[in-house]
């Protein structure tokens, strides 16, 4: 059987990529290597785990003997690398975590995965992909006029976790223009859907209106994001994947520029249409908190590099996007409930202060 391997596969984007992947019953195998992290939830992956296709393995990505026995064992056809520390938060707090996964790990991965190409027969060498997940956080900041981030728009990371990732994305272009290693990168913007685990904004919000706790909104509540839902960035993946120019990013976005108040004011109305409260709205909830040091106030994704090589665009506005996520999580409260540990819980207290 052929196979693909994924790092990162039990964590939000990447657990959404195996789910749609296998859902399509004539698809390669997976092999879905995950150190299990705070943010990594095998139970996300319950309806695959049957399936003979899939494998999973409890493997950390720095770990390269252990890298190189799944290459020698499984020879995948690709590699698609989602495993990141992605918290801005958390990585101001704890950046070392940051360091080690994100840039030592790329880099173990890729060492392992050039090792690998280096002996297959030309005609497999030829074939095989190593497809390097990334953000846009890389390029910084703009401000409210300024054009959107395209393929071309110089780094300027500003946080310890946009700097690690900004790291891994040369390494990834290094690899391929040194050893000729055939690679893809996207460059995706915020992404939200089912199984986001609640730190990040949409699911931290549903699940403190839910609970009847404040809304917090750092600062203003002005800053900008380009909002993405997670089955259109799978699908872009995918496309890449199968049709992308070796050694090209391409920027992933869903052309839809929020301020962080207009979506919680947008969640809140859905709640109050889906979840209505005994009296008054969610809206009651919000809270404006401290702003987080080194907050960026804009960003947004020009993606139309990707429509125009490969055709995609995405399927879902942020309307039908968003009325998907909050109907997800209110008829998954049992897997949230799972997620809330008291980790998490300590976190939301030290992070979220008036």
């Amino acid at each position: 059987m052929s196979h693909i391997l994924v790092t990162g596969g039990a964590g939000f984007i990447g657990a959404n990529f195996v789910l749609a992947w296998l859902s399509d019953k004539s698809a390669d195998g997976i092999v879905n290597v995950d150190k299990l992290t705070y943010a990594g939830n095998r139970k996300t992956l319950a309806a695959v785990e049957g399936d003979s296709r899939y494998v999973f393995s409890h493997t950390d990505i720095c770990d390269q003997p252990a890298l190189d026995a799944l290459f020698a064992a499984y020879k995948p056809r690709a590699v698609v690398h989602f495993a990141a520390e992605s918290h801005v938060d958390r990585s101001i707090h704890g950046p070392a975590e940051f360091i080690q996964t994100n840039i030592v790990g790329t880099f173990t991965l890729l060492e392992a995965a050039r090792a690998y190409w280096g002996v297959l027969s030309e005609t497999d060498k030829a074939a095989f992909r190593f497809l390097h997940v990334s953000t846009d956080e890389v390029f910084g900041s703009l401000g409210p006029t300024d054009p959107q981030f395209s393929e071309s728009t110089p780094y300027a990371p500003n946080s310890p976790y946009s700097a690690s990732k900004a790291a891994s994305d040369h390494l990834v272009r290094s690899y391929h223009h040194t050893y000729g290693l055939p690679v893809l990168t996207t460059n995706c913007s915020n992404n939200y859907g089912p199984y986001h685990f609640p730190e990040k904004l949409i699911p931290l919000m549903i699940a403190n209106a839910l609970g009847g706790k404040d809304l917090p909104i750092y600062g203003d509540g002005l800053n900008v994001r380009d909002w993405l839902y997670v089955g259109d960035h799978c699908s872009a993946i995918r496309e890449v994947l199968a049709r992308g120019r070796l050694g090209e990013t391409y920027n992933v976005g869903g052309w839809n520029e929020k301020t962080n108040l207009e979506v919680v004011h947008t969640l809140c109305g859905l709640l109050d249409e889906l979840h209505p409260k005994a009296t008054g709205s969610y809206r009651d909830q919000i809270a404006f908190v401290k702003d987080r040091p080194g907050h960026d106030r804009r960003y947004a994704i020009d993606a139309r590099k990707l429509e125009r090589e490969l055709g995609w665009k995405p399927a879902e506005t942020f309307e039908t996007g968003l009325r998907k996520t909050v109907q997800w999580y209110l008829s998954n409260q049992a897997w949230v409930r799972d997620v809330m540990s008291g980790e998490y819980r300590n976190w939301v207290a030290k992070q979220y202060v008036a």
